[in-house]
């Protein structure tokens, strides 16, 4: 019987481990470094089945892809409760999902230390400012994670610290406490060999279309439970009417939950450019000197010349805001670039950017273009056809038959081939949409 056992939860100051052992065939999903999270607060005081949240978040979608089962000691019953939820949205989004039980040797109903505080994931993007903005009356936490998109690798260590430092800056001119988590979830899950399985089914990576939801938020617990954390946010990326498969979404994240703690899909009422509208809105009254961070380039501001620096700059012009006082160096002259981008392909894009670029267009629509560049431009993407400009590209027939070849391979081969050949052979960039 397929299988995931917990074999150990432990806590040293500010540091969570756990020991994972696995039945023969989910072994090439998993390398042999112990699941780790280090937090800013100390955590020695966490009972047992909160600190077991974290490192059940990232495995449980694992077992669930194979109909494995997993086995813990102490687990809190709230989240026992959530976990099955999420895997019935889970299950129901993806058919290659099988679903599997937890058994937990015991189930823990625990008294919250919850102090009517909140938190919130953020990045400094658009979805999680639109979100400090929508809450910023209950001053919440600012979390930042270490581990998905800016991975624990020395090579990430420049832009961990640009994003420390200016979630820190933020914090300090809004007078806000903050939050900087730092784990291993995807070098602990072999992900080369998760995507190697799965990539076939999934829009994008085995992380963002199947587990960052429960993940993300699962991390946060032990943290979250230390610091009486009542309301923990995570920003929606889609909104109504987008139905794609997605691993957070609100009938994911609004299932997940623990002792004292609720977590919330915020901000999916609103498309990309009524978020836009909202810090707008916030910075003619509040925030006059507000800058966004959203590049797909760099950490350490906005490139200006990618397609989500574009995109942002575009829809801060369309609510109102000059794009160069707010992060985007930006000029009438640069629509001319984004339609050449557009009409030849420059950028790799999937129907997220296309819901993206629909959005934009449909506010152009009740709007008075600011110039003639921006003027000709809509007008030309007016009768532009969507699903020719931004479509979704299939991995290269090199890339397939590497994937299906692996997924029979030795999985010390592939986990270590697959990354060094996949950075030999990044001439297309798969965008990568942050919040």
């Amino acid at each position: 019987m397929s299988s995931i056992v917990i074999d150990h939860v432990s806590a040293d100051g500010t540091t969570l481990e756990s020991d994972v052992r696995t039945s023969a065939d989910l072994e090439r999903f998993f390398t042999n470094e112990p699941f780790r999270t280090d937090y800013d607060v100390p955590i020695e005081d966490v009972p047992e089945g909160i600190l077991a949240i974290p490192v059940l978040a990232q495995v449980c979608p694992v077992a669930w892809a194979n109909g494995a089962d997993v086995y813990v000691d102490e687990v809190d019953t709230t989240f026992a409760n959530a976990l099955e939820d999420v895997k019935t949205t889970l299950c129901s989004m993806h058919e290659f999902l099988e679903g599997g039980t937890l058994y937990a040797k015991e189930t823990v109903d625990i008294d919250p230390e919850a102090s009517g505080e909140s938190g919130l994931l953020f990045t400094g993007g658009v979805d999680s400012t639109c979100s400090y903005v929508r809450h910023r009356d209950e001053s919440p936490t600012l979390i930042s994670i270490r581990g998905w998109t800016i991975t624990p690798e020395p090579a990430d260590d420049d832009n961990w610290d640009h994003l420390h430092s200016r979630v820190s800056s933020f914090a300090d001119d809004h007078e806000l406490e903050t939050a900087f988590l730092e784990s291993n979830m995807l070098s602990f899950l072999a992900h080369p060999m998760l995507l190697a399985h799965y990539k076939r089914y999934v829009d994008g990576a085995w992380y963002s279309s199947v587990g960052h939801g429960l993940g993300l938020l699962g991390l946060c617990a032990p943290m979250a439970y230390a610091r009486g954390i009542e309301d923990l946010y995570v920003a929606a990326t889609h909104w109504e009417g987008i139905d794609l498969e997605w691993g957070s979404r609100p009938d994911i994240d609004n299932h997940v939950r623990w002792a004292g703690t609720q977590c919330h899909h915020d901000g999916y009422e609103l498309t990309r450019q009524e978020r836009l509208d909202v810090i707008a809105d916030y910075i003619r009254d509040e925030a006059p000197t507000l800058e966004l961070q959203t590049c797909n380039d760099r950490m350490d501001g906005n490139c200006g010349e990618c397609e989500k620096c574009y995109r942002t700059a575009v829809g801060l012009s369309l609510s109102g805001l000059e794009p160069t006082a707010h992060g985007y160096p930006f000029s009438d002259q640069d629509y001319r670039e984004i339609r050449t981008a557009l009409e030849d392909g420059q950028w790799v894009l999937g129907q997220d950017e296309r819901h993206m670029w629909a959005d934009i267009r449909e506010r152009a629509r009740e709007t008075e273009p600011r110039s003639t560049e921006a003027a000709a431009f809509f007008e030309w993407f007016e009768q532009a056809d969507l699903d020719d400009l931004v479509s979704e590209s299939e991995p290269p027939l090199s890339h397939r038959l590497l994937r299906a070849g692996a997924r029979n391979a030795p999985a010390p081969v592939y986990n270590t081939v697959y990354p060094a050949w996949t950075t030999a052979k990044s001439g297309l960039r798969r965008v990568r949409t942050s919040r």
